[in-house]
């Protein structure tokens, strides 16, 4: 018997991801048998910021009946993995280390949780590139399958028009925030 596609979707925040868990929930990827929503960010900063976009999170992916699962918040390791790259720019080298953290950390998850493929929203923002995102995540997953998905823009689009999600005006970390 072929075991199908058990995908863990990393999001970021409910505006970026809302688009990839409806198509993920309406079975637009047949070939995805089941699939979970990873919250695990680390980076956003303040934790006052963290909460408010993981409680939309929440908010959402209960409301479709979507399964989610909540990584800790350890803004000071984040901080470690990102050492020395507070001065980059937006996309520049202190956004690849944070992916491959976030990836190493999916990874992890994942196995102990039985799935086998990842993929992720983080290039659905228009602050992130996504050839970055999914070079960090090829170089860091190395156990499972990465799924480099190209989401319907448009339905993420009507979704937020039509929702009162929480947005926030910078992608997460303090050194995104010093930029707005």
């Amino acid at each position: 018997m072929k075991i199908g596609i058990r995908l863990v979707l990393m999001s970021c925040c409910t505006p970026c991801s809302a688009g990839a868990i409806k198509q993920l929930h309406d079975g637009e990827f047949p070939e995805v048998d089941d699939f979970v929503v990873l919250f695990y960010n680390p980076n956003i900063f303040p934790e006052t910021e963290y909460q408010k976009r993981l409680a939309e999170q929440i908010k959402y992916c209960e409301s479709l009946g979507t399964k989610y699962a909540v990584g800790d918040y350890n803004h000071k390791e984040w901080l470690a993995a990102v050492n020395g790259l507070g001065n980059e720019p937006e996309r520049g080298a202190r956004c690849s280390e944070c992916f491959k953290h976030r990836f190493k950390f999916a990874q992890n998850w994942a196995i102990q949780n039985g799935y086998n493929t990842i993929a992720s929203v983080f290039g659905v923002s228009k602050h992130k590139d996504q050839n970055q995102v999914d070079a960090c995540a090829i170089s860091e997953i190395q156990k499972l399958t990465y799924l480099p998905a190209k989401w319907d823009n448009s339905l993420k689009q009507k979704i937020n028009q039509e929702s009162n999600f929480y947005r926030q005006n910078y992608c997460g970390c303090e050194f995104s925030f010093r930029k707005v």
